[in-house]
């Protein structure tokens, strides 16, 4: 049973300093408190418009400065381990390399960070060196992004699953998952693959809804190889993955009533890239799902790993709580 009543979310407590960290302003907010939340009820905000689509688009294919980290990256960079890896989604060469960086506990509950498109695992450094407590942290430049092979662009979801799901241990250990942006579908999918095998899924402004998702002309533009030519490997693969998601969307659709994984969506309500109205989408189509709890962030865009670094921290902590099917049943599934 899916928590379909939005949470809007302003926490007060600040997590460990990172490097330059400069505090937001606190935001008037009526509500309840429980414990470290605040929440009052809302409505969803409206899909993005064209104009700021386009502008999204734009800014992408030009490979114009987004957001980041505020730890040191060259520190992170340390963690990198590369391994080979099987990908039955490129039958044409199926042994790629796969470059991750590695931080936490080892052989702790395994926290696994996606990042979305374009993007690599060093954009995750503020949880890589500042990792959840007693968890062990993996991110993956995911296949085409990064150090990681191959030199084109993997756009079906189901070869990037492949990747995430070469890094999950044999051990039985706790798995948590994390996407962000078109990570968000790439978890999805695995853990719709291996519902046995994730404890819980953090859906960070996540692009879910195939009916939300178009080709802008200026995509075709940077598709065209004259311009294709010119654009730099990550650019260029990333406005591959954004023209095929339409049609990974609809193959995954059919596949997410198989997750039974525990489920945090937690998305900006000023997100012009992946609009809020995908949270609609994901409470209606997850309905195997262990729990389903929605955080709606007031005023938010879609770069939440930088801006909102408290709440998916916590998102994180609540992810990994255990909860047995007989607590579930006796909240009526409503709260992980």
């Amino acid at each position: 049973m899916n928590r379909l009543a939005d949470i809007n979310v302003d926490k007060r407590i600040n997590d460990m300093p990172l490097k330059n960290k400069t505090p937001s302003a606190p935001r008037k907010q009526v509500g309840i408190r429980t414990g470290k939340w605040l929440v009052s009820r809302r409505d969803h905000a409206p899909a993005r418009s064209k104009l700021w689509s386009a502008i999204g688009v734009v800014l992408t294919l030009l490979g114009c400065s987004l957001p980041g980290p505020q730890a040191d990256e060259s520190v992170a960079d340390k963690l990198r381990e590369k391994r080979r890896i099987n990908m039955q989604g490129v039958p044409d060469k199926p042994e790629q390399e796969l470059s991750i960086l590695r931080g936490g506990v080892a052989n702790g509950p395994l926290l696994i960070l996606v990042h979305g498109t374009p993007g690599e695992a060093i954009g995750w450094a503020d949880y890589l060196l500042y990792p959840p407590p007693g968890m062990e942290v993996i991110a993956l430049d995911r296949p085409g992004f990064g150090q990681s092979s191959p030199e084109d662009a993997v756009t079906s979801l189901a070869a990037q699953a492949d990747a995430v799901t070469a890094l999950l241990p044999k051990d039985g250990r706790q798995v948590v998952l994390l996407g962000h942006s078109l990570g968000g579908p790439i978890v999805a999918q695995v853990a719709a693959m291996h519902p046995n095998r994730i404890s819980a899924v953090v859906l960070l402004a996540a692009s879910l809804d195939p009916g939300l998702e178009s080709i802008h002309p200026m995509q075709w533009v940077g598709a065209w190889s004259p311009v294709r030519f010119f654009l730099p490997r990550a650019m260029r693969n990333a406005n591959a993955e954004l023209i095929a998601l339409k049609d990974e969307l609809q193959k995954l659709r059919d596949l997410l009533p198989a997750i039974r994984a525990k489920i945090i969506i937690v998305h900006g309500t000023k997100d012009d890239l992946v609009p809020v109205a995908n949270v609609a989408y994901m409470q209606a189509r997850l309905t195997g799902a262990a729990c389903v709890t929605t955080v709606l962030l007031e005023g938010r865009n879609h770069f939440l790993p930088w801006n909102s670094v408290d709440v998916v921290r916590n998102a994180i902590l609540q992810a990994a709580t255990h909860t047995t099917d007989s607590e579930i049943s006796a909240a009526s599934k409503e709260k992980c």
